[in-house]
């Protein structure tokens, strides 16, 4: 009779070979289902069991994508294309059948296109004003975050797809569905791109069963989605060998959100002025319409939005804080700071910009970096912020890429549950794990680098 100890083994060998031997398809069929049965499970966890419950499912769904985007390459292209596209709109289907989880924002999104289709600017009203008072309903004024404490923030290019997507239906779901619309773009993009660096199209499978768009934008219905296609389409122009004409369209996704503004140091010339002549002009042009509330174009970002984010106090900003609990508050710390990390972009931005080697290959990899040294700089206290990296899981697919979306979970979390993580543990957990990741890509190239030399010699 064999050893408890040598029986257990054994078993696992058994099972070993036999998933060796279990064609790659199957394989992936299986992670799938188990990627279904998480997902299916998120809502309920999260309403029963709190935010916490929501991450722990959420990351593991995230950590099943890694597998099965290693695992894509070695099964079927067709029938492979036929399962991700299949699970990817299944699991979107089902994070629409619930309201937004986790935020409010998108409620605020149909607002301003009601308010602009009545004729008037919408920043220059809070939504809990009396000159508005004629526009609330029970649907979607009573869910607005900040209704009686802000105008709003967004820029011009997502007021116009507020305006132009409530036209065709005053609802959460009508807005949802056009982003997912976006989305689609989106992943159009990255097949074509994945098909011009020749690698395999399966790959975008990164994006498609990756948690983090499935809930931020199916489910929470960020604007965020807006954002990231027409970066992508941008992009795709630019490398196509239509520079100025891919920065119009990047320079609309950063009036979407302004994060996606270090995207143009990859596809700009230094001294070419051109560019910033393109950049500032559809600038002035998109604020031109709303003009008449002055300053407060600028919504509520020079009114609040800074200061309740932690950016003002520095209390947000990690490496900030990481330094204070270190050594201490000093006043004008955070200008320091700010300085200091403008000084590093406007660096890494030349550096990108002046780089010799602009295939399409190295030109991704280069945005990629800057968009997490931006991400890691000013450290976003919300997850849908990290939605800008997301093509890039599938079109260069580094560790690093990896663990800061799949980390970005970590900040899914609401203040009203008994069980709350402070941001700097999630925040250290996030952006420690780049820095690991940076450390080990470091390492296996130099690695890679030493075996090399010893096999030439």
């Amino acid at each position: 009779m064999k050893p408890m100890a040598a029986a257990v083994p054994s078993q696992f060998d058994r099972l070993a070979r036999s998933a060796s031997n279990m064609p790659p398809l199957h394989l992936l069929a299986g992670i799938g289902a188990a990627l279904l049965a998480l997902t299916l499970a998120t809502p309920l966890a999260l309403e029963a069991y709190g935010d916490n419950a929501f991450i722990a499912l959420s990351i593991a769904a995230g950590l099943l994508t890694i597998v099965a985007t290693r695992l894509v390459e070695r099964a079927p292209r067709d029938r492979a294309l036929w399962l991700i596209f299949g699970l990817g709109i299944a699991l979107r289907v089902y994070a629409l059948l619930f309201d937004p989880l986790l935020s409010s924002d998108i409620y605020r999104y149909v607002w301003d296109g009601k308010v602009q289709a009545a004729g008037i600017n919408p920043y220059r009203y809070m939504p809990a004003d009396d000159a508005l008072a004629f526009l609330r309903d029970g649907m979607i004024f009573p869910h607005i975050n900040r209704a009686d404490t802000a105008v709003t923030i967004y820029p011009p290019v997502a007021q116009f797809f507020f305006l132009i997507v409530t036209r065709f239906g005053e609802t959460v779901t009508t807005m949802r569905l056009a982003l997912l619309g976006c989305e689609s773009v989106t992943v159009t993009l990255i097949m074509l791109l994945l098909r011009r660096m020749n690698r395999p199209v399966t790959r975008v499978i990164a994006y498609l069963w990756h948690p983090l768009p499935l809930w931020e934008i199916a489910n929470g219905g960020h604007v965020d989605a807006l954002m990231v296609a027409l970066m992508l389409l941008g992009l795709w122009i630019a490398l196509m060998g239509h520079a100025l004409r891919g920065a119009a369209v990047i320079t609309l996704s950063l009036l979407v959100k302004p994060y996606a503004a270090p995207v143009l140091a990859g596809i700009w010339r230094p001294w070419d002025l051109r560019m910033p002549l393109v950049v500032i002009a559809i600038v002035a042009l998109c604020y031109v319409p709303y003009l008449s509330a002055g300053w407060g174009v600028l919504g509520f970002l020079t009114k609040g939005y800074l200061t309740e984010e932690g950016i003002s106090a520095g209390n947000d900003l990690w490496l900030l804080s990481l330094w204070r609990l270190l050594f201490g508050e000093y006043q004008g710390d955070v200008v320091v700071y700010v300085a200091l990390a403008a000084l590093v972009l406007l660096f890494k931005g030349l550096s990108v910009a002046q780089s010799s080697d602009r295939t399409i290959v190295l030109t991704l990899a280069d945005i990629n970096m800057l968009l997490l040294l931006t991400l890691l700089l000013l450290s976003p206290n919300y997850p849908w912020y990290f939605l800008i990296i997301m093509p890039f899981v599938a079109l260069c697919g580094s560790a690093s890429t990896w663990v800061v979306s799949i980390g970005a979970l970590l900040l899914s979390e609401q203040l009203d549950w008994d069980f709350y993580i402070p941001r700097i543990v999630t925040k250290s957990i996030l952006f420690g794990g780049l820095f690991l990741a940076c450390a080990f890509t470091a390492w296996r190239a130099r690695m890679q680098r030493s075996a090399d030399t010893e096999a030439s010699r």
